[in-house]
């Protein structure tokens, strides 16, 4: 009865036998203990010699030479311990996140497919020798363009729900796009794409980072330029100037982490179906198309706040902005700018 009972029972689980170069690094790691404890050991005369030398009055010079020398190399092996550790850390979240990456992409829900892991993306874009492989010029172009509709389309879904109507978000005159979404979209691949098979946390300090530099600068921009904000913090604790705070900081780190594991691997899964000759002619042509509509946009607010101070059109182009680019049209789009009171600026 014993026997069958141990034959019936299943085998423990073994572990993997590791590749030659980790169980290399295992073997080496071995060998640094042993000659850790071995330098320890030698380390016990230097300490009697130093515990010794208060007693002899004579002045010792080849101790001295000697402790300088063991204080110098233990220095040099603690620094490249260091490095080594650096890098395994590295190692070790790398792979872990790869490895989770890829169990979500072959995890599949039935309302929304997983995205791809970025291990496979930068696979896909090797082999196809794609014109937007990595982070070149053209792939940021793209998610600066697509980054600039999407966001307007994702905070005007979030007005809605939390304020129960819908208010334009866009940031130009021309179609739903805001370049704050565009460049915070592009700074943040730029910022996290060496992170993007990494853990989490260092894309959500990351971002944080970077979200809140582009927004600062942003704010600072807009008001040094046409005297307006379109959104002030003031009233938010740990703000800075009211440009930036410390919870829209917090939402630039989630975001960064939503962007850089589930919305960029999707996009460039999306942008991986361009052909390259038609891939580089649409990007320039979207580009063009942002650049105009960027400028068309700063002339219509410049004479938009030149109308709010009373001050005339000086030529026909300001006509023509006036007539295109009314205050009416203005407000609609625009919803949320404010300029400072024209008493200020005319005494």
């Amino acid at each position: 009865m014993r026997d069958v009972l141990s034959t019936n029972q299943p085998s423990p689980v073994q572990t993997p036998a590791p590749d030659a170069a980790q169980n290399t690094l295992l073997n080496a790691t071995d060998a640094l203990c042993a000659a850790i404890e071995s330098a320890e050991t030698e380390l016990e005369s230097s300490y009697s010699s130093l515990a010794n030398k208060p007693l002899i009055s004579t002045p010792d010079p080849d101790l001295d030479a000697e402790i300088q020398t063991q204080i110098a190399t233990l220095k040099q092996v603690n620094d490249r311990l260091k490095q080594a550790h650096q890098r395994t850390m590295s190692m070790e979240d790398e792979l872990s996140a790869r490895y989770s990456d890829m169990q979500k992409s072959c995890n599949r829900k039935w309302y929304l497919p997983n995205p791809p892991s970025n291990g496979t993306i930068d696979l896909e874009e090797r082999q196809q020798d794609h014109f937007a492989r990595g982070v070149n010029l053209y792939k940021i172009l793209l998610v600066c363009f697509i980054g600039s509709f999407a966001g307007v389309v994702v905070e005007s879904i979030w007005c809605l729900l939390r304020h129960g109507y819908l208010e334009s978000r866009a940031g130009l005159v021309y179609g739903p796009f805001n370049l704050l979404y565009g460049v915070g979209a592009a700074a943040l691949t730029l910022a996290l794409y060496r992170f993007r098979n990494r853990g989490p946390w260092l894309s959500f300090l990351g971002s944080m980072l970077v979200g809140s530099v582009v927004e600062y600068l942003c704010s600072w921009g807009q008001e040094a330029l046409f005297g307006s904000r379109s959104w002030d913090y003031s009233a938010m604790p740990f703000n800075l100037n009211g440009r930036i705070c410390l919870l829209y900081a917090c939402f630039w780190g989630v975001l960064g982490v939503l962007w850089i594991k589930d919305v960029y691997p999707r996009m460039a899964k999306l942008i991986l179906k361009l052909p390259n000759k038609f891939g580089k002619i649409a990007t320039w042509c979207v580009t063009i198309f942002l650049i105009l509509n960027a400028a068309m946009s700063l002339l219509s607010v410049q004479r938009w706040s030149e109308r709010i101070h009373d001050i005339p059109p000086s030529n026909r182009f300001w006509q023509f902005i006036d007539q295109r680019f009314p205050d009416e049209r203005m407000e609609l789009v625009y919803a949320n700018m404010e300029f400072g009171n024209p008493d200020e600026n005319n005494p």
